[in-house]
């Protein structure tokens, strides 16, 4: 199991497998040419090409390639390719017409692409244990939390690096509370997020908390739609829950940047969990590996806050997964706005029920977390590809 700095990627939104990706795959190709070609071709094929303009691919792949030379997209929505329903080839042409270089890629997920041949496998391995029930057992018998896990695998650097992903997510929230506005993409969907904060103010205290909550989570997804800089928490689509927890926690009860940090790394512990052993992929495995992956690391990170035992954290972090298991990842016109951006707030005000109904209990209960991820892979893999980030099926259906 790889870095969580693989986890959490910094970049522009509104999607990671969609935008993110392909904008990383079009930078390998063109790294890989020994001189500059007359001009590209991008095909993009099955997801990817379904939902690809609302997702910006195009604008992303035209971002890197055209500056270099004339770039034709060409969209495949039916070829699906056998590794992955995120394909994309990459060719490039002499000024004579033939044919220089040609390469496959797949976005599979999270900012991640593998090159057409090579094996899938992660980067670095650099945890020996790759079950939450492992880590747990170890927390418990050695006294130690799960921070402390990823403290002794990781390089000594990932503070800082977890300080710049949470500069970049108070950015995104702030940003997010002020901006006003029609989010870009043709649905007219308005932002909410100012009008959720200035609303939030005026209500007691309990229903105060849950207003702001749903700002925050608003205000980090109104910007990965409208092509912002987020942070993958574990995805562009999903990235508004963990800054949503976290933000509300820090300013409304005051806990330290370090405690904050700390919380960060059992999130993305969590997360990479989900990753190494399923998907964060919603063309794979539908949003319940987004949206829900989200909100189970955003209830471990306010569970650790709060002071839970690793019994706590891991039954908060499984209620998070458990109760969104079968979530379809159906975009309206393919865009990351309906139902994603909802779906962001709803989550984030989950995670803490997951949190505060875990706190109660002494953290034993039936269906471990990595029970529930192992559900969740088979219940992605069943679900019909309709449902999948196709933009054809559920929600994405009504017109």
């Amino acid at each position: 199991m790889e870095s969580i700095k693989q986890l959490y990627k910094i970049g522009l939104g509104p999607s990671s497998s969609h935008t993110m990706g392909p904008r990383k795959a079009a930078t390998r190709f063109l790294e890989s040419l020994q001189e500059a070609p007359a001009r590209f071709e991008a095909a993009l094929y099955g997801s990817l090409a379904a939902t690809g303009k609302g997702h910006l691919t195009d604008v992303a792949i035209l971002d890197v390639l055209s500056p270099v030379a004339p770039t034709e997209i060409l969209w495949a929505p039916d070829t699906i390719l056998p590794f992955h329903t995120n394909g994309m080839t990459f060719r490039a042409f002499a000024a004579d017409g033939s044919l220089v270089a040609s390469r496959t890629y797949y976005s599979i997920g999270g900012g991640d692409i593998v090159e057409d041949g090579e094996t899938r496998t992660p980067g670095e391995s650099i945890y020996p244990l790759t079950r939450i029930k492992d880590i747990q057992q170890w927390c418990e018998e050695t006294g130690r939390s799960y921070w402390e896990y990823v403290d002794m695998y990781e390089q000594p650097d990932i503070w800082d690096y977890l300080a710049e992903v949470w500069r970049v997510m108070k950015a995104a929230v702030e940003r997010g509370i002020e901006a006003e506005g029609v989010l870009p993409g043709g649905l007219g969907v308005r932002r909410k997020a100012v009008s959720y904060y200035v609303h939030a103010a005026g209500y007691a205290d309990s229903l105060k908390s849950r207003g702001l909550i749903y700002a925050y989570a608003l205000a980090v997804s109104e910007e990965n739609a409208a092509g912002g800089e987020i942070v993958t928490a574990p995805t562009c689509g999903s990235c508004g829950i963990v800054p949503a927890v976290l933000y509300h926690l820090y300013h409304s009860k005051h806990f330290s940047e370090k405690r904050i940090l700390r919380a960060l790394a059992t999130a993305g512990l969590f997360g990479n969990i989900v990753k190494f052993n399923a998907s964060v992929s919603g063309a794979e495995v539908g949003c319940q590996g987004e949206v829900g992956v989200a909100c189970a690391m955003a209830a471990a990170a306010a569970s650790q806050l709060f002071g839970g035992t690793p019994a706590q954290i891991e039954y908060s972090a499984e209620m998070g997964l458990e109760h969104h298991l079968g979530l379809t990842c159906d975009p309206v016109c393919g865009l990351v706005q309906i139902p994603c951006i909802e779906r962001n707030a709803y989550a984030a005000a989950r995670a803490l029920d997951a949190n505060l109904y875990a706190a109660y209990s002494d953290g034993r209960h039936s269906v471990s977390f990595d029970r529930i991820v192992e559900v969740m892979k088979q219940t992605g893999h069943d679900i019909p590809s309709l449902y999948k980030e196709t933009a054809l099926g559920g929600l994405a259906a009504i017109k």
